[in-house]
């Protein structure tokens, strides 16, 4: 109820503002472009940068904030769904009530705000998720998760449109590091290893199957290992890899937890191809029926336990490690490949195991998928 209210206390002019602002047409940028222009972070490169976010921040935000208006089964009346509109609300006014920006020290204040403004929204994955477990516990559980396409597609594109303001938003303030990584340009690494990125996602998560199981099948990883692309943002795979070897982990690791037999490792093949890097992980964790496999990529499916359940703070603290702690991991994953224009898939052989194969397509010159 208090959050309802709280979403009642935003002024008419304002919600008039956010319609008139999510009509406007919400501008692309490419992997490519981020990179070319960001590898001169000089002071007129950041003005024009802080410019360009100035405006097209709000039109992605209020495209939202109006869809979270208006969702079906009465998903947006739900107390931790009007937490999340009023996040995208405070956000939006922010950002407008910000006076045109037309010098540095401008600029550095815009940056300022609107790292603030990622903060806020660290939280709204597992927040959605919690207004999706609100909404299931009063539903009829006859609705059968083909009926739930809507909710499944907003969640998509809602995801989709986060993934790529927290880009902007992240790279932008990642600009103004004055001592940058080697090889980095903003959050894109011009050098990125993936076999190196497959190992240290490998690693931290053997290390949870470890805490959880107290074993841990072992990881064979296969590659070039001098080989490295040009053009991709290491956070974003690290997420990916992690993701899928921690799946791979529990399958196995179940399955061959009470059996005298020793659990087979899990394989990971990085290749390189002339339009993709592709990275495969294999398992032998019995994989997954056929009757199961539509439902891997839903958000609506999953038994675990939400890491922000009912009682918890609803703060803003980060909580990303936790990500597949409520089966957001797959359908998440796949929408950071499709991000710059890749993809995932999963072939399963039932009573054997399950390949994943994750593409990340090298051009980096396709545009953001803009929902």
């Amino acid at each position: 109820m208090a959050a309802k209210k709280a979403a009642e206390s935003f002024s008419k002019s304002l919600m008039e503002e956010v319609q008139k602002w999510g009509c406007m047409k919400q501008t692309g940028v490419s992997l490519r472009y981020m990179m070319e222009f960001g590898s001169k972070p000089s002071h007129r490169n950041l003005l024009i940068s802080g410019q360009f976010l100035h405006k097209e921040l709000p039109i992605r935000i209020a495209r939202r904030a109006i869809e979270l208006e208006s969702l079906p089964y009465g998903l947006s009346e739900k107390p931790a769904v009007l937490k999340v509109r009023d996040w995208y609300l405070d956000s939006f006014r922010d950002l407008r009530s910000f006076p045109d920006i037309k010098d540095t020290d401008d600029e550095k204040e815009f940056t300022k705000m609107i790292k603030a403004i990622k903060v806020r929204h660290n939280n709204v994955v597992p927040m959605m998720a919690l207004g999706v477990q609100q909404l299931k516990k009063g539903m009829d559980p006859k609705i059968v998760y083909k009926d739930l396409d809507e909710i499944h597609q907003f969640l998509d594109r809602f995801y989709m449109s986060r993934i790529g303001i927290r880009m902007l938003i992240g790279q932008h303030v990642e600009l103004h590091n004055p001592n940058p990584p080697p090889h980095c340009v903003g959050y894109i690494h011009t050098k990125m290893s993936p076999l190196e990125v497959a190992q240290n996602a490998s690693e931290d998560a053997r290390a949870i199957c470890l805490r959880e199981y107290g074993s841990a099948p072992e990881i064979n990883i296969y590659g070039d290992p001098k080989f490295t692309f040009p053009r991709y943002v290491p956070t974003h795979l690290h997420l990916m890899v992690f993701e899928l070897v921690k799946n791979s982990l529990r399958a196995v690791q179940e399955r061959y937890m009470d059996s005298d037999r020793v659990a087979p490792p899990i394989r990971i093949i990085v290749t390189e191809g002339i339009e993709d890097v592709t990275i495969k992980v294999s398992d032998e964790g019995g994989g997954i029926p056929r009757s199961g496999l539509p439902k891997i990529f839903t958000y609506l499916y999953s038994t675990a336990k939400n890491p922000l359940d009912e009682c918890s703070d609803l703060g803003t603290s980060d909580t990303v490690a936790t990500m597949a702690g409520y089966g957001y991991g797959l359908p998440i994953s796949r929408l950071y490949a499709r991000y710059f224009g890749g993809d995932l898939q999963m072939i399963s052989m039932e009573g054997y195991g399950t390949d994943a194969y994750l593409h990340l397509s090298r051009l980096g010159d396709s545009q953001e998928p803009l929902p």
